[in-house]
């Protein structure tokens, strides 16, 4: 799994492909690996985060999981993102709210 991570540059290749790579590597994939995935796609900041958000939909899991902490991570970029998905996507207000509040640090 190590070979898959250090074959990805953020820089080089499309973001969106690079994540997907990424977000597919989690399957079954050991803690360093998962932390070194999360890091990878926190790396890529701002721009991962509309991906990110619309991913949210539908994944599950590890990698919904990872996700959600590497929009956290990655701050205040992604909470505009957020509001927006809210407002068109039933049952996504919940997760938008826990997330930005968890980037605001509003408990």
């Amino acid at each position: 799994m190590q070979a898959v991570l250090t074959k990805i540059n953020p820089k080089s290749v499309k973001t969106d492909l690079n994540l997907e790579v990424l977000l597919k590597s989690l399957e079954g994939a050991d803690n360093n690996t998962k932390n070194d995935i999360e890091n990878n796609i926190v790396k890529m900041g701002a721009k991962a985060v509309d991906f990110l958000v619309q991913s949210l939909c539908s994944l599950k899991g590890v990698a919904r999981g990872t996700v959600a902490m590497s929009l956290i991570r990655i701050g205040e970029p992604a909470v505009a993102p957020l509001k927006k998905q809210a407002t068109q996507t039933e049952g996504f207000g919940w997760i938008a709210d826990y997330l930005i509040s968890e980037i605001q640090g509003n408990y």
